[in-house]
């Protein structure tokens, strides 16, 4: 891990994260991973990237009328982040619970780097963000990628393909020249700060499986107590 994770987070719950290209059938993996625990008794919960109430409705209007400069919006998800972090990520943590996060800072390394911020200056600025218990990276050719993406649907979202950073005329040559830079970061990323790669193009039942009894070796020492703090001899959350 680089200085970005210098130190394991020191509350009770684990916060396990997902990270892949558009397509890498990740989503699908967590939400099968959260039933898992669910049925095994475990408190989870779920949160998204881009789920912030706070900002939102800014970054919405702000992709549809593609107003905003490439640092603008990764400032914008910074602070989307941040509160997602504080509340939906952080809070469950001190409560014991397992927090299964659908995408992480590593999207905002990839896609902002991408379209043109500094690599380092990105890294900079998720500097508050703490350490996942379990980072997963789902593996995935641009093609497979692509063909599930369209096997949903008739077309590509406009920033889904990268049809901001004028690449191609054609959304689907776009979208392969786009998600093949991500996935380059992505591959730099894994090694950079460890994520566990798994391989996308194998089945869901065989991904489920790997990533099950990764989940279940790191659950051995899981002790789902809340976090107590000690102030003025009174124990608080």
């Amino acid at each position: 891990m680089s200085r970005l994770f210098e130190q394991n987070h020191p509350y009770p719950g684990k916060l396990i994260i997902v990270e892949g290209i558009d397509g890498s059938g990740k989503s699908t993996q967590l939400q099968l991973l959260q039933k898992w625990l669910l049925d095994a008794h475990y408190r989870v919960f779920f949160t998204e990237w881009n789920s912030s109430a706070l900002v939102n409705e800014t970054i919405k209007h702000g992709k549809k009328k593609n107003l905003l400069t490439p640092t603008t919006f990764s400032i914008l998800h910074a602070t989307d982040f941040a509160d997602r972090l504080a509340h939906l990520i952080i809070a469950p943590l001190k409560a014991g619970m397992i927090v299964c996060a659908d995408r992480y800072i590593f999207t905002a390394f990839a896609r902002d780097v991408v379209r043109g911020v500094h690599r380092e200056w990105v890294r900079n600025i998720y500097g508050f963000a703490v350490k996942p218990d379990i980072a997963l990276y789902f593996r995935v050719p641009i093609e497979i990628s692509l063909k599930r993406i369209l096997n949903g649907r008739i077309d590509l979202k406009f920033h889904e393909a990268g049809m901001d950073l004028g690449l191609s005329d054609d959304p689907k040559e776009s979208y392969r020249i786009f998600q093949s830079k991500i996935l380059e970061e992505y591959n730099a990323i894994s090694s950079e700060y460890g994520l566990t790669v798994v391989d996308a193009t194998q089945s869901i039942q065989k991904q489920q499986a790997i990533i099950r009894e990764i989940v279940r070796q790191k659950l051995n020492a899981y002790k789902p107590a809340p976090f107590l703090q000690k102030k003025e001899n009174i124990y608080v959350a």
